[in-house]
């Protein structure tokens, strides 16, 4: 079943406690959630026809958007690591 809210919570609700912690004590974790936000608010615009675009413009938001959703869940998994460490 294709995740129809792609807000980072919907998308690894496992880490839910350790995403909300991470933008409250990380800054960059917080850049990059931001930035995820605003690609998916970007694409749902597109997809919903309310801005015009291309495809291939579509697309290429698409792909972005998966790159920073796995650098997130990396960053995420690694503070856990750490946390698990400490």
């Amino acid at each position: 079943m294709p995740i129809s809210d792609h807000n980072l919570v919907n998308e690894f609700p496992e880490y839910k406690d350790d995403i909300h912690h991470l933008k409250m004590e990380d800054a960059h974790f917080k850049k990059l959630f931001d930035e995820y936000n605003h690609l998916t608010h970007e694409i749902e615009k597109m997809e919903q026809e309310l801005i015009p675009s291309t495809t291939q413009e579509e697309e290429s938001l698409k792909k972005q958007r998966l790159q920073l959703k796995d650098t997130l869940q990396g960053y995420i998994k690694a503070s856990k690591a750490a946390a698990e460490k400490a």
